[in-house]
């Protein structure tokens, strides 16, 4: 599953950010390709231990708290430190998929079962930079809203077009979901968008608490706390 989630982060937030960004001191990308080919991309990053960091991590994590239909289709266990990068003329990033365990700098470990890139940058500031995720049949190419965020499974070959003029900013991270199994996720977040409806048009109804208390019950058998 794949899910455009809309005006993750506030006008305000955002312009914090990218005036932060803008005048960041960046680092080689390179840096977090681990075991993968030192070939595999060219991006500048924010170093996940700087202040800058610091501080814009904890705006993502506070966006992301508030944000209810991320909780629903993510069911987040644990989420990985925010990174940020950045991507000029010249900047890509070939095909891969994530790595399933990923260390934070405390030494935890987080599964990697989703991965998010939250776009911090407009698509007519840059040309190019495209996120292109991998299907059987086509690719999906993305290019969102500065603000808005794309949450996918992190087990898809993925890939950044080269950039070829502008700068393309994006904030990414990978998610521990509460529930490992993708098909479970995916049918606990279409029984909780229903009953976000049902909610709406009569709260009053004796037959959304018995499907709220199956949701519950579901979720309860698949989870791991």
């Amino acid at each position: 599953m794949m899910l455009h989630l809309k005006s993750v982060l506030l006008p305000d937030e955002l312009r914090h950010m990218r005036e932060t960004l803008a005048r960041a001191d960046w680092v080689d990308g390179r840096v977090t390709s681990g075991s993968q080919p030192a070939d595999l991309k060219r991006n500048r990053q924010l170093p996940e231990q700087g202040a800058a960091s610091r501080q814009l991590q904890e705006i993502v994590l506070t966006a992301l708290r508030r944000n209810q239909l991320f909780f629903s289709a993510a069911l987040p266990g644990k989420i990985g430190p925010p990174l940020f990068n950045c991507y000029q003329a010249g900047s890509y990033l070939d095909d891969h998929i994530d790595v399933a365990m990923r260390y934070t700098a405390g030494g935890e470990r987080v599964r990697g079962d989703l991965s998010c890139t939250l776009f911090l940058s407009d698509p007519d500031e840059y040309e190019g930079g495209e996120l292109v995720i991998a299907d059987q049949w086509r690719d999906e190419s993305v290019r969102l809203a500065a603000g808005d965020m794309l949450l996918y499974p992190a087990n898809r070959i993925h890939r950044v077009q080269p950039v070829r003029m502008g700068t393309r900013y994006a904030s990414f991270f990978w998610i521990e979901s509460m529930v490992r199994s993708g098909e479970q996720r995916e049918l606990l977040f279409e029984m909780d968008r229903n009953l976000m409806q049902l909610r709406g048009q009569d709260p009053a109804d004796p037959s959304l608490l018995a499907l709220t208390g199956v949701y519950h019950n579901l979720l309860r058998m698949w989870a791991d706390s």
